[in-house]
């Protein structure tokens, strides 16, 4: 269990290890060259390593470049990696199987990871022996039906276990010595998972035909789609998206090696970002590169909305939701000084910490394309003035946990107003004052001043946020997400604070720098 402790008393600067997305995509676009590559930055995580140790028993050769200059000499030294191995946030050299995917006679276990499970399902198409990929008891109750059935559609035995599409499943590819074996036209459902769509992508390429792919509707999480294009194709490998219903790759092409490096994770950015938006401190990701195409970029232009500052560096971007605060006479059961705004001005008909007349606001969004940042979202909105409503989500019912269901139960645990439907969520923050300046059970910081304790309270009912134990349903992103809360309400304690191993194991000594 992790007590949430941190206070945020100036701006801070964090960096972030490398993308989980790109890691995964890197690794698979990697072991299907027909060389060796060197992959910088690549990420350390529970997820991250399933892919690995797959693709190794796939026959690619992964080894970690341990404190070794990057030349042609040191390619010949490394450590291969098996399943129960892990990596340093570095370098790793990966040496592919040109395409051709080598017998596996045993399960290839690949926990919850959803992406590995996906993507790796077209990775085992190309073979000509079965693979069986199986992964946990929540891996085992997510649908991947239509991806199978795609499979099928292009020349492959696909399967599933239980016959109602979710893992453990069976794959086994063509004879790709004979040409139009697997690929041509097909059918393909994404509205459950844009990964469907990357996986049978990546896949394509290879094949004798290439592969043109029709979506009877929009994919979600459509960035995620650009992503893979973006990285096939600095491996020497073509795709094109023709409308947004249509996908075109290429087949007999050869992906092609070489030297390349994984940028940090706006996913797990974002909820940095959040911080400098409940907070009221400028709070920086360094190393970022604004012109990525990591669609989570996108909650940027959603927490400008609400008022945030948004700083952009050189190499770097910083959020801000409130005016820095600033020493005033008082003192606080911490020691330190009573806080004020040094510029804009605190309203007592206002919920939030106003600049010039502007404060944190509720929005209504679709977040189809940016699902994995909507639990950031839904924390940051209970401290903005107004409702918010995230939409088109449906598919988060079928993520780690039920990301709808358990982000309103867990708020709801705090004192927030929130609710559901099929494929939406909403959040109303705290937004009229009250008469109550005992500051018992205040927000963290706000019982410090009266002006700031006022605006905790929500006029209506009375209402109050209030310390409580999150439930993380072994989810990863439900931790990081309310850990967030922890820095405006006392008394956030998270249980199974370790499963954000899954994308982000050193999350909680980063999280935790914050208040240095």
């Amino acid at each position: 269990m992790k007590s949430i402790k941190t206070k945020i008393t100036s701006g801070k600067s964090i960096t972030i290890p490398g993308s989980k997305s790109v890691s995964h995509r890197m690794l698979i676009c990697a072991s299907m060259a027909d060389g060796t590559s060197l992959i910088r930055n690549i990420l350390k995580s529970d997820d991250i390593n399933h892919t690995m140790s797959a693709l190794s028993r796939m026959g690619a050769d992964i080894q970690e470049q341990r404190n070794e200059s990057i030349n042609d000499e040191s390619l010949n030294k490394g450590d291969h990696l098996n399943e129960d191995d892990s990596i340093q946030d570095g370098t790793i050299r990966v040496t592919g199987f040109s395409g051709r995917p080598k017998p596996c006679d045993d399960e290839i276990y690949l926990g919850n990871s959803g992406t590995s499970m996906r993507l790796l399902a077209g990775t085992a198409a190309l073979g000509t022996t079965p693979y069986i990929l199986t992964g946990d008891h929540r891996m085992q109750e997510r649908p991947m039906g239509d991806l199978l059935n795609a499979l099928i559609m292009a020349g492959a035995d696909a399967t599933s276990k239980s016959g109602n599409g979710t893992p453990p499943v069976i794959i086994k590819g063509g004879n790709l010595k004979h040409d139009n074996t697997i690929g041509g036209t097909i059918t393909l459902d994404c509205s459950q998972s844009s990964q469907y769509l990357s996986a049978m992508l990546m896949m394509g390429a290879v094949l004798p035909e290439g592969l043109l792919v029709h979506l009877p509707g929009p994919t979600v999480s459509a960035p995620y789609v650009d992503l893979t294009i973006d990285i096939m194709r600095k491996f020497g490998v073509n795709a094109e998206r023709m409308d947004d219903r249509t996908y075109r790759v290429a087949g007999k092409q050869t992906y092609r090696a070489g030297n390349f490096a994984v940028e940090p994770d706006l996913s797990n950015a974002s909820y940095f970002w959040a911080a400098g938006a409940v907070t009221g401190h400028m709070v920086t990701v360094t190393d970022i590169n604004k012109d990525s195409l990591q669609g989570d970029k996108r909650l940027l232009e959603i927490f400008r909305q609400m008022g945030c500052q948004i700083e952009y560096g050189a190499n770097s971007i910083g959020v801000r939701g409130f005016p820095a605060l600033t020493a005033v006479n008082g003192s606080t059961d911490s020691g330190h000084a009573q806080q004020s705004y040094a510029k804009g001005s605190i309203s007592s008909h206002d919920n939030c910490l106003s600049s010039h007349g502007k404060c944190l606001n509720a929005v209504e969004v679709d977040m189809s394309d940016i699902p994995d940042v909507v639990p950031t979202l839904a924390v940051v909105a209970a401290f903005a003035k107004g409702t918010t409503k995230i939409v088109n989500i449906e598919h988060l019912r079928e993520k780690e946990c039920d990301r709808i269901s358990v982000v309103v139960s867990q708020l709801r645990k705090i004192g927030v107003d929130a609710s559901e439907g099929k494929d939406w969520l909403s959040v109303t923050g705290l937004y009229t004052d009250c008469n109550d300046t005992t500051g018992s059970h205040c927000v963290k910081g706000f019982a410090d001043n009266k002006h700031l304790h006022d605006k905790q309270h929500n006029g209506s009912g009375g209402r109050i946020y209030h310390g409580a134990f999150i439930e993380t349903f072994n989810d990863h992103r439900m931790a990081m997400a309310f850990s967030i809360a922890g820095l405006r309400v006392d008394g956030i304690e998270i249980e199974n604070e370790g499963c954000v191993a899954k994308s982000f194991p050193n999350y909680w000594e980063k999280f935790d720098s914050l208040g240095v």
